[in-house]
């Protein structure tokens, strides 16, 4: 199956194509931008390429309307999620959902595995993000507050290695870093807990 990360935004409006493209042209010149559906005012969907016109990702812009596929993804998060824990990141991720106007999908391609692919994806992505007012979705692992902090586990039981987690309490986000395979930090987890003997962290963009 395609894999997708998306960034989930409450605002409506959107950058332009030039504006993305300028993201490329500091640090990743040899990728390009190339419009595949829409206009260049109204661009619904974008391939990201690199060298040689190798394929990373595309991009869809999908606004959240009545009868929209922006509105089916939403709804399909919040039904993919009501088991899911802990509560508390559960109960405020379906609450900024219902906020979202506009759904950016990132369907990964065969370039997105290579090092220039990845970071010119992830730079795409967080410039998407830094706008504002959004959240990161990643498909088989789960949702981030809007600091970039994973607050929903959709992990599978055999995950591991270190990731950078939040948790809601009373009212305010308490990040830090787990091992996700240990049995106990993750019970802590599921409970909307800070594990006793996780790493505090610093506020940090998604994915350092």
């Amino acid at each position: 199956m395609p894999y997708y990360t998306r960034v989930l935004s409450k605002q409506e409006d959107f950058p332009s194509i030039a504006e993305l493209a300028e993201i490329l042209r500091g640090n990743h010149y040899g990728c390009k931008l190339t419009l595949e559906e829409g206009t260049a005012e109204e661009w619904e969907s974008l391939l990201l390429s690199g060298d040689g016109e190798v394929e990373i990702a595309v991009l869809e812009r999908n606004p959240v309307e009545d009868g929209s596929l922006g509105q089916d993804e939403i709804a399909d998060f919040i039904e993919d999620t009501v088991e899911a824990k802990p509560q508390s990141g559960v109960e405020w991720l379906h609450e900024f959902l219902a906020d979202v106007k506009t759904v950016y999908a990132f369907q990964h391609l065969q370039g997105a595995g290579s090092e220039e692919g990845s970071a010119a994806l992830h730079a795409l992505r967080s410039a998407l993000w830094e706008r504002g007012e959004a959240i990161i979705q990643a498909d088989n692992e789960g949702f981030t507050n809007e600091e970039g902090y994973h607050i929903v586990w959709q992990f599978s039981d055999h995950v591991s290695g270190p990731w950078n987690m939040a948790v809601l309490q009373d009212g305010t986000w308490h990040h830090f870093k787990m091992d996700l395979g240990d049995p106990d930090q993750r019970e802590a987890f599921f409970n909307g807990e800070v594990p006793p003997d996780a790493a505090s962290v610093q506020l940090s963009r998604p994915g350092e």
